[in-house]
């Protein structure tokens, strides 16, 4: 009965593809009704995307790094019960050691979230909801080539840890989720690549990339009672990566 999400809404922002969309999709499979936020124009754009199911979920475009947008958003709900922050880029070739990418990677990965939490603390509060952020394991380690990308997944830690803390009084519980290497569109750069893709399995214990439904499980985790005196935490979920 615990992971039972009857009668919930959930929303996902960046749920329409990858670790976010898995997330989803799992949330959906135990009876919430689920919103996503993506920036495409619509559901049907996604349909060349095979990290993207949007079957059964509510779609709506939001571009996250445009701040005013969000505030100004209008959610397809009246209620939200758990609020998921699963966006995230990154810009390889060394985009983000100029300024024009360093600043739309932390935009994006750190102030976004930041944007939609603001924005959902009242309906979270009266629901007495959780909110649950999208790290990396990058917020532990170097992330050669790629400063923002490291810098905003540490950000994100922090945060989660602050508003942990000042949200709990508001009876909202905030913790993280810092997946490791996870098969999807973001890591293509080490997955289509048979020589830094075997150097990686190497050092991790498990042997085999993460899936989303594996940060899924940990999400369904951290919405429910079951995680109900945890606080401000962030969870690698990494097969062991960074042990």
């Amino acid at each position: 009965m615990d992971l039972d999400f009857g009668g919930k809404t959930v929303l996902v922002v960046g749920g329409s593809s990858g670790i976010g969309n898995g997330i989803a999709q799992a949330f959906r499979a135990r009876g919430a009704s689920v919103h996503v936020w993506g920036t495409r124009a619509a559901a049907a754009d996604y349909a060349d995307n095979p990290d993207s199911d949007l079957e059964g979920l509510t779609y709506a475009q939001v571009d996250v790094s445009d701040f005013a947008a969000v505030e100004a958003a209008i959610p397809g709900f009246e209620t939200l019960d758990v609020l998921v922050l699963s966006q995230g880029t990154v810009i390889y070739n060394r985009g983000e050691f100029e300024m024009p990418g360093f600043t739309k990677v932390v935009d994006v990965n750190l102030n976004s979230l930041m944007a939609c939490a603001a924005k959902f603390h009242p309906m979270l509060a009266a629901a007495k909801g959780a909110l649950i952020t999208i790290s990396s394991t990058a917020a532990y380690h170097s992330t050669r080539g790629n400063p923002a990308y490291a810098a905003s997944k540490v950000g994100v830690v922090g945060l989660t840890r602050t508003l942990g803390e000042a949200w709990a009084r508001d009876g909202i519980r905030v913790n993280g989720i810092a997946p490791g290497l996870v098969d999807t569109k973001l890591t293509k750069v080490t997955t289509e690549n048979p020589a830094r893709l075997e150097g990686t399995l190497k050092s991790i214990p498990m042997r085999r990339l993460g899936l989303p439904a594996d940060m899924a499980g940990v999400a369904l985790f951290l919405a429910s009672p079951l995680s109900a005196y945890v606080c401000g935490q962030t969870i690698p979920v990494d097969g062991g990566l960074i042990l």
